[in-house]
């Protein structure tokens, strides 16, 4: 069944943050996106000009009405609109055809552009909401304005603390839990890009996205940091000042449970021709490693294509073509092939190019490769 999420935000006339954003994150995983828009702003990359709250017996209304018909697995809130609202929400929350949903928190407070979203009230309402709360997503100035990683876990929630307001060319997200203290973190490089609008929206509805889908709450933070981090590299450059991200152009890239068919390689003879052709043929390339033979393309849609020049194969074409499958839960579907009875010429290993891999042979004899990349396949670091 597919994935119900309720959205409770506002909306960017803009198209970077609040609702757009969050529909763009649930649909690009596979989602069903409801929403109940809190207010509307007129905004753009270079700040928010007005907003209008939405009253808060027409928010409950849009929530009343999808869950008595649509039903609702997972919510996420973002920008609440006001103190009245917040505790509206809340309670409605608490009914039991919506108590079971997982809610996700980003408990919005100031735009990416420095536009003030929740005022004094707004924030100590925000008591409420944490009560009710599955994880909250803070960055760094939000979780001060709630008081600290102590007061947010008294709640009872989670809390995912968000590092890309902290100094350094690295970025770390820490999730911690009550009583545990810190219970995983995540570090990657920090994407140095203008274009961040709406980075913590699609955080949030990413990981409300499979919360609904049944994932376990690290998975799913794990797969939406890696969808954060896709979108910031596919960004399309709009705007004058903190432009969208580029949500729409993530797709083919592995981030779900099954297998996504997104990279073959074939053998080559002679590096220049081939690297000549497939340009040719209107695919960009994006990896030149013309010492050791290889170089990797991308299509339109996002699926990778690579050739191989191999020396030891007698006419200088590597052995065969090798088709990858690509699992955003790579180490779990491998156990599971496993238990049923596929035979593997390699359990999954990490490798020195980023990608974890397994590799077995088909009946035919043909080569596969089962990997889990995220944005290495497309985005290396020696991407061209």
């Amino acid at each position: 069944m597919t994935a119900r999420v309720l959205i409770i935000a506002g909306s960017d006339s803009g198209g970077g943050a609040g609702i757009q954003a969050d529909i763009k994150a649930v649909t690009m995983l596979g989602g069903h996106a409801m929403t109940a828009i809190t207010a509307i702003t007129a905004q753009n990359t270079l700040g928010v000009q007005r907003v209008h709250p939405v009253p808060a017996d027409m928010v409950l209304a849009q929530i009343d009405s999808v869950a008595s018909d649509i039903g609702v697995d997972a919510v996420k809130i973002g920008m609440i609109g006001s103190a009245q609202t917040a505790a509206a929400v809340a309670e409605r929350l608490s009914r039991p055809d919506l108590a079971q949903a997982a809610l996700v928190f980003d408990p919005v407070m100031v735009a990416t552009s420095g536009s003030v979203l929740a005022d004094a009230a707004t924030i100590a309402a925000f008591k409420a909401l944490l009560d009710r709360a599955m994880v909250v997503t803070p960055n760094l100035p939000e979780l001060e304005a709630l008081g600290g990683e102590e007061a947010v876990l008294a709640h009872g929630c989670s809390l995912l603390i968000k590092g890309g307001h902290a100094e350094g060319e690295t970025v770390t997200d820490r999730l911690l839990e009550t009583g545990e203290g810190e219970v995983a973190r995540w570090e990657a490089p920090r994407i140095d890009t203008p274009h961040s609008h709406g980075t913590g929206c699609t955080l949030a509805s990413a990981i409300a996205t499979g919360l609904a889908q049944g994932m376990p709450l690290e998975p799913a933070i794990a797969r939406a940091r890696d969808f954060v981090r896709l979108s910031l590299l596919d960004a399309p450059g709009l705007g004058q000042g903190h432009g969208p991200m580029g949500q729409q152009f993530v797709r083919n890239d592995g981030l779900f449970t099954g297998p996504a068919l997104n990279q073959i390689t074939l053998p080559a003879s002679d590096y220049a021709v081939s690297v000549a052709f497939y340009k040719q043929m209107g695919l960009t390339q994006i990896v030149d490693s013309a010492d050791n033979g290889y170089a990797r393309f991308e299509a339109a849609n996002g699926v990778t294509l690579s050739i191989h020049v191999d020396e030891s194969v007698g006419d200088g074409a590597a052995g065969g073509a090798t088709a990858y499958l690509e699992s955003g839960a790579l180490d779990a579907w491998v156990a599971y092939l496993a238990r049923r009875g596929a035979r593997f010429d390699q359990m999954p290993r990490d490798e020195q190019w980023g990608w974890r891999e397994a590799r077995l042979t088909d009946p035919a004899g043909n080569r596969l490769c089962l990997y889990q990349a995220g944005e290495y396949r497309r985005y290396p670091p020696w991407r061209v």
